[in-house]
């Protein structure tokens, strides 16, 4: 089943369009004056290390942080001075379960459509066909507390295009999933794309960002270090590898880090 969506943003060449954009953490620089421009209709990959800039910068562009500096448009919108009009166009999948646990798979639904202010009637509809489109209709009467890490992901989907918002941003969404939901979720995402949709890809799975992405942008240290279609990306650095293309740009130095900080709750588990 394909997702087609109502075009609501105003006229635009790019879903997203970054100038110069930049958020600074007191002397520490986070992301450092990027230039992005995201075609509408593509799935863009967005790679790079732990603490290479790309959560800050999806923060920011999902109008959760501000920037420090420089310009930034999704669907049209400034995302700092049109903050709420991005909210009402985008939707965000993260590899962490957004739900509430002791509710049902219908019932949270429900209540998250209903904070997009969407009509009740219309709402009951487009939740049975998004649980049927994933497979949980038989599930729409259960606590999601108890669901399978591969449900809880696609119960993650169901509430990020229940709004049927324009551009989506994909947080790792296959991280810790079998395969057969891999599978599932990377056709999902195929699919999206074929209904007109946006999709804007963080991963660490290099296959998943070869196999799924239109074009890739590789940020570290704050930087757009490279940016190319996956093809030209592997005839640049002459390789037919996206992993050898990711640890080229990124170097292979391992990224370890730690803190003197303990947390309490793992002291308790202990």
């Amino acid at each position: 089943m394909t997702l087609q969506r109502t075009e609501l943003a105003p006229l635009s060449e790019y879903a997203i369009e970054t100038h110069g954009l930049t958020k600074k953490f007191g002397n520490f620089t986070a992301v450092d004056h990027i230039d992005l421009a995201v075609q509408k209709g593509e799935i863009y990959g967005f790679l790079g290390p732990n603490g290479a800039g790309k959560s800050t910068t999806i923060r920011m562009l999902c109008t959760i942080l501000k920037p420090s500096s420089g310009t930034a448009k999704v669907a049209g919108f400034n995302i700092d001075t049109q903050a709420n009009e991005v909210r009402k166009r985008i939707g965000l999948v993260s590899e962490k379960l957004i739900m509430y646990t002791r509710l049902t798979a219908e019932q949270n639904l429900m209540f998250f459509g209903k904070l997009y202010g969407i009509d009740n009637a219309e709402l009951k509809l487009k939740v049975a066909e998004l649980l049927d489109m994933m497979k949980l209709t038989p599930f729409k009467d259960r606590s999601v507390g108890g669901f399978s890490s591969g449900m809880r992901q696609r119960m993650n989907l169901i509430r990020a295009l229940i709004h049927d918002p324009e551009i989506i941003f994909l947080d790792e969404p296959t991280t810790a999933l079998d395969p057969q939901s891999t599978k599932f979720v990377r056709d999902i995402v195929l699919d999206l794309k074929k209904g007109g949709h946006t999709i804007i890809l963080t991963t660490h799975i290099m296959e998943e960002a070869d196999e799924l992405s239109d074009k890739i942008s590789i940020i570290d240290h704050g930087k757009i270090m490279a940016t190319g279609t996956v093809a030209g990306l592997k005839d640049e650095y002459g390789t037919q590898s996206m992993l050898e293309v990711f640890l080229t740009v990124t170097g292979r130095e391992l990224r370890d880090s730690a803190s003197d900080r303990v947390s309490m709750k793992a002291v308790g588990r202990m």
